[in-house]
Parts: C-alpha cells; structure tokens; sequence
C-alpha cells in the first residue's frame, strides 16, 4: 500500500465498530475500550487468526502511530482495516467509556 492509510477520528466511529487495540499488556491493563479486542502490535504476525472477523476493522493504539503501521500491514495482507485518529488518547478525551483490568483501578491511557 502507498500513500495514508484509511483513518477516522474518534467521534466518526460508527456505534458498531469492531476495535482491535494494538498496544503492549501494561497500556491495555491500564485502560482499553470495553469491547476492544487486544492482540498487541508485537504478536500480530504470530495471531493473525485471532483477527476479529469484521468489514472493516477498525484498529487503535495509544496515539496513532503503531495502529496506522498495523492498518497498512493489515491492507497489504487483504484486510479491510481502519486506523482510529489520536488512538486512545483521544478515545479518553473523548470521554468514551474504559475499562482497567485491576479491578478497582480508574482506567487511564498509560
């Protein structure tokens, strides 16, 4: 793939997106979005057939940055795939609903 990759901010999600979150275990256990599925940027290649089956996928770090190299990997391997603007930074200040996996824990972007 050349050129941007496909992206969309935060507020343009639509109610029925499927996340993928693409950062490391600590980021995730910190806070994620609570139907987001994690398989971290580290270990896509290794599970690619843990992809949530979805046209399109809609894909989310912490800023930005890794999920747009994780789309266009995703597009170069035959999947519809979408990079969510700002990650979950803006997903936080958004005000959009997190969960932390330590129960108790205010969910954060770490």
């Amino acid at each position: 793939m050349t050129g941007p990759v496909p992206a969309v901010g935060v507020n343009e999600l639509p109610d029925d997106a499927v996340l993928l979150d693409v950062r490391e275990a600590d980021e995730w256990a910190a806070g994620h979005a609570p139907t987001a599925q994690h398989i971290p940027m580290s270990e896509l290649t290794a599970r690619l057939g843990e992809l949530p089956d979805a046209d399109p996928l809609f894909v989310i770090c912490r800023s930005g940055g890794r999920s747009a190299r994780v789309v266009a990997y995703l597009t170069q391997q035959g999947h519809s795939a979408i990079n969510v603007d700002g990650g979950m930074q803006a997903w936080q200040l958004a005000g959009r609903p997190m969960v932390a996996e330590v129960p108790g824990a205010e969910p954060t972007v770490a």
